[in-house]
């Protein structure tokens, strides 16, 4: 499944515009001009400066020592590096829920970025696994996203917990567990609001819903997977940095890569905040949600 917008790919631009000639890699080296708009390529792909200052490092050094010659060697040094920085530090895709049960997956984000339609996926994936799911309405200040979730909890099979609009979201979270551990249910998914990551005030609030939730369960959450919109580039960083220094962010989800040509996003937020990617959505479908796979990733950024 190709995971990004249908365009022109990213190794197609690459070499109309920094490679016309791939023989300036072999000729004593790679060419300064070349080498620049090769730059300008991966930062405009939302790779960030870290990742793309290193791709741009390596590639440099592997023509000087005559290891790129040809367009597939240079293709494969690119996919190569991508995967590096994607598998670099913490890095593992998979759910993390342990023994426990129940286990919490709490699931964070913005507004608009995906986060109702997300815990539906998952709430699929992991009843058709088996394990029975119960999903909480901890998102009390809008009456439509309990509405929707309501909506997801019977598609998918799963139990859930209602809430009142304006209610205490971490009193949600902390009756879900309760619900959970009485009925033996395997995996709990609590929403959260969707909070600007700029509100203190909201971000002081998920913090207490985490803290109510060790207390009523430790060890939990389990997992907290931070929701990220990935057509939203750069600005998805500072999201990710603002909530991971408020929550111990476990896990990313970016999602709406299908709506986007820019997904090396998912490569900065990794690089910046040292956690790896569990999932990535590519339409609003129960099907739609696919495991993230770094060496696959790294082939569609670049050729889909």
């Amino acid at each position: 499944m190709a995971l990004f917008k249908t365009r022109k790919s990213l190794w197609q631009r690459i070499k109309d515009v920094a490679l016309r000639d791939v023989g300036v890699l072999v000729r004593g080296g790679a060419d300064a001009g070349s080498l620049e708009q090769l730059e300008t390529l991966l930062l405009e792909a939302d790779l960030g400066v870290p990742v793309t200052t290193r791709l741009i490092e390596a590639v440099e050094r592997q023509a000087q020592r005559g290891a790129v010659k040809t367009e597939a060697e240079f293709l494969a040094a690119l996919h190569a590096g991508l995967v590096a920085a994607l598998t670099g530090g913490r890095s593992d895709p998979a759910l993390t829920l342990g023994d426990a049960k129940p286990a919490v997956v709490l699931v964070l984000g913005v507004n608009g970025a995906g986060k109702t339609t997300f815990i539906g996926k998952l709430a699929t994936r992991l009843h058709r696994e088996g394990k029975s799911v119960m999903i909480a309405a901890g998102d009390t200040f809008r009456a439509g996203a309990i509405d929707q979730l309501r909506v997801w909890a019977r598609r998918s099979g799963s139990d859930f917990i209602d809430a009142q609009p304006g209610g205490d979201p971490a009193a949600v979270a902390f009756s879900a567990i309760d619900a959970a551990v009485t009925r033996g249910t395997d995996v709990v998914i609590i929403d959260t609001a969707g909070r600007l990551h700029t509100s203190d005030g909201l971000m002081q609030e998920l913090m207490k819903v985490a803290r109510v939730i060790a207390k009523r369960l430790p060890g939990a959450p389990h997992e907290s997977l931070l929701v990220l919109d990935g057509t939203i580039g750069q600005n998805a960083v500072m999201q990710a940095k603002t909530f991971a220094a408020a929550v111990p962010v476990t896990g990313i989800v970016v999602t709406k890569l299908d709506g986007t040509a820019r997904g090396g996003v998912v490569v900065a937020v990794h690089e910046a905040i040292d956690v790896p990617v569990k999932f990535v959505g590519v339409g609003e479908k129960a099907d739609d949600l696919v495991p993230f796979d770094a060496i696959t990733f790294a082939r569609d950024l670049l050729e889909a």
